[in-house]
């Protein structure tokens, strides 16, 4: 038996193997078509630090392609050039933005794409480029450490101004005016003792009182005034008689002076139509007076019926 081995056939046989596995693998991950796979620029203004070759690139955070190449833009060394390749399914629009986004705490990054509305028109090639650039937005920490550069300016002014406001002629304006702040806290303490703050509580329930007060008199002033109304319009009424009186007085005087001018002066004939007159107006002075008397004595036996009707008027038999 020949039990010699040929090596180096088996080393052939062991390295096509190792071609043929390599092969195989390389061909499940590659897509089946070149035509399926579509490449853009991305150029970023900030810091790409944590962001890889092979990084994933996330559309709307579902997993799309890859980094392929990382370079300084040849154009712009201010900006970092960023070559991505993503399946040609994903929608990239005019107005799709990239963005780096921190992969947990971990260091790394990816890119992320969003926005790119529906009724956009796909990204294409601009004249002059090799590529559809993608526009970028600037990711959080970027916005985060512009805040800090911002609130710190900020931050610095205020200090400054405050130096400014608080020099020496200021700090004594407002010591003087916290020392005068105190005294007159001092004096409104020793002024609202308790003698004060019961004599202030006395004032308000005084207060309270006359108000209540008020509020009862307030019905007896609407009666006197109704009342004061009707005895302004009896008044009126026994000065209106007593007017016409003055008038038939005086137009019989007038005749009487016409008659002695004339000769026809006939006494009799006169004082019949002046007698009854000067009678009927007599009487009504009368009664104009006795009401009067009977006024003045109501209101000096009860005052207090001017507002308050505290008299008792007693009605006679049948009366109600």
């Amino acid at each position: 038996m020949n039990n010699k081995v040929n090596y180096t056939l088996v080393g052939l046989v062991v390295l096509i193997g190792i071609f043929l596995m390599l092969g195989f693998t390389y061909w499940l991950l590659q897509p089946k078509s070149k035509q399926e796979i579509k490449q853009y620029h991305i150029n970023f203004d900030e810091s790409v630090l944590g962001l890889n070759i092979d990084a994933p690139v996330k559309y709307r955070g579902i997993s799309v392609g890859k980094v392929t190449s990382l370079e300084i833009n040849p154009q712009n060394s201010e900006q970092v050039l960023v070559t991505i390749s993503i399946l040609k399914s994903t929608p990239i629009k005019t107005d799709t933005v990239a963005q780096l986004t921190a992969q947990g705490i971990t260091g790394l990054s990816y890119i992320n794409l969003s926005m790119g509305s529906d009724i956009s028109s796909d990204l294409k090639v601009i004249k002059g480029n090799e590529l559809p650039i993608i526009m970028t937005q600037p990711s959080f920490f970027e916005n985060f450490e512009a805040s800090l550069g911002s609130m710190s300016t900020k931050i610095s002014s205020t200090l400054t101004q405050t130096e400014k406001l608080l020099n020496d002629d200021n700090q004594k304006q407002i010591s003087l005016l916290l020392q005068r702040t105190a005294g007159f806290m001092d004096r409104l303490e020793k002024s609202l003792d308790d003698e004060t703050i019961s004599h202030f509580q006395s004032s308000v329930k005084n207060i309270d009182s006359i108000s209540a007060k008020v509020d009862k008199i307030a019905p007896n002033v609407d009666v006197f005034i109704d009342k004061s109304v009707q005895w302004e319009n009896k008044i009126a009424l026994s000065f209106d008689s007593i007017m016409q009186s003055y008038i038939g007085i005086r137009g019989a005087m007038d005749e009487i002076k016409r008659a002695v001018a004339s000769g026809e002066f006939n006494i009799k004939d006169i004082a019949g139509d002046v007698v009854p007159t000067m009678n009927n107006t007599l009487l009504d002075m009368q009664e104009l007076m006795i009401k009067l008397d009977g006024l003045m004595e109501h209101y000096e036996r009860s005052p207090g019926d001017v507002i308050f009707q505290q008299e008792e008027i007693k009605k006679g038999p049948g009366e109600k």
